[in-house]
């Protein structure tokens, strides 16, 4: 996306727009803002050990659309916020942008327990939020109205969740706000800022998608602090001096382990090729100059990618619009704003020296990313 096409990027969202079905019936998620009865389902299926899950912590901001709401608690505080949300309990949110990245982790589960009956491996979400416990109600409301298989909440009424994350096990937080994705990679957490597009592309309901940049997400920086520091032609120089070296782990490596753990437990079953699970490397490296320690470094660590395409510094966006992925993780602002404008789910991973600006004085500051 370029600074001048007048295009915005919001972290809190629009609606979501019910994926690939086309039949008249018409899904729970189209229901936005219908009125709730506050009721408890007689059965769900029961969240595994934290210890066994692949926890995915989601913001109430990512899961659902609160742009409203949060209006009103920038403009006129916490109390007005609280009453309204209060006032509109049975009222249901409209999804956000993880939603439809969480029904596919759905989708997956149910798989996994015909293949495992009694099997914990499984993806079990929790829903982290710094919102006050009275709007609780409203979000679990909201959650069995679009029969989610959410049981884990942590509510922190205006203070930081980051310090219940490891507390949950957690595998990967996702969350609307920079700074508490600085404060949890910070803290060893793969984390990612996840961002509405002005529209969103049709998704898979029973495949989950996954894509990932390379560099400073699933690698290290390193190979990028060549590139920032002495141009392509050294880069690709030190890629060919050491590509029988590995590059160091990112902070997203560990989401790609526990991603290639369950594949292999569908692939012990004879479901490769129908996997429910696909993975992608979506890298602007090219592949003659530099792919091959990239693809050296995941076979060294005993993963797998499904799908790696190099686009040598083309755009990502069409390749994405192609893919369709619930979800791509990127370094660069640029590349998620790219991913964005052509439909896709993107979120920020803001790590490594892509997000450091040099001053005149030749202090660097680390800075968070400014969407326009």
């Amino acid at each position: 996306m370029s600074a001048n096409s007048g295009r915005t990027l919001t972290t809190s969202g629009q609606d979501l727009a019910k994926n690939g079905n086309s039949s008249n019936t018409k899904a729970p998620w189209k229901d936005a803002g219908t009125v709730l009865q506050p009721t408890t389902p007689n059965r769900k299926p029961q969240p595994p050990k934290p210890q066994n899950a692949i926890t995915i912590a989601v913001s109430s901001r990512v899961l659902f659309n609160m742009e409203k709401e949060q209006q009103i608690f920038e403009r006129q505080g916490m109390e007005e916020y609280i009453k309204y949300q209060v006032a509109h309990e049975t009222e249901s949110f409209s999804p956000g942008p993880a939603f439809s990245f969480v029904k596919a982790l759905e989708a997956v589960n149910a798989q996994l327990r015909e293949l495992y009956p009694e099997s914990e491996e499984l993806f079990d979400v929790v829903l982290i939020t710094n919102n006050h416990a009275n709007v609780g109600l409203r979000l679990i409301n909201t959650i069995n109205h679009y029969q989610l298989v959410i049981e884990r909440f942590c509510m922190t009424g205006g203070n930081s969740p980051i310090g219940y994350l490891k507390a949950y096990h957690t595998n990967l937080y996702l969350s609307a706000d920079p700074d508490k994705v600085h404060e949890a990679l910070e803290a060893g957490i793969a984390a990612a800022t996840m961002f509405t597009p002005d529209k969103m592309t049709e998704v898979s309901e029973t495949q989950l998608r996954v894509a990932f940049d390379g560099d400073a997400v699933l690698f290290s920086d390193e190979s990028e602090q060549i590139y920032k520091a002495h141009g392509l032609d050294k880069f690709f120089e030190h890629e060919k001096a050491h590509e029988n070296k590995p590059l160091d782990h990112g902070p997203l490596k560990g989401f790609l382990e526990v991603l290639g753990k369950l594949q292999k437990k569908f692939y012990a079953k004879g479901h490769r090729m129908d996997c429910p699970i696909r993975t992608y490397l979506v890298t602007a490296r090219s592949a003659a100059s530099s792919g091959a320690r990239a693809l050296k470094t995941l076979r060294s660590w005993g993963l797998e990618i499904d799908e790696a395409l190099f686009l040598a510094g083309a755009p990502k966006g069409p390749m994405l619009e192609k893919i369709r992925p619930h979800i791509f993780f990127d370094d660069q602002m640029f590349h998620v704003e790219g991913a964005a404008e052509m439909g896709t789910v993107a979120c920020h991973v803001p790590y490594g020296v892509a997000q450091r600006i040099v001053k005149k004085g030749g202090k660097d500051k680390e800075t968070s990313p400014v969407v326009k």
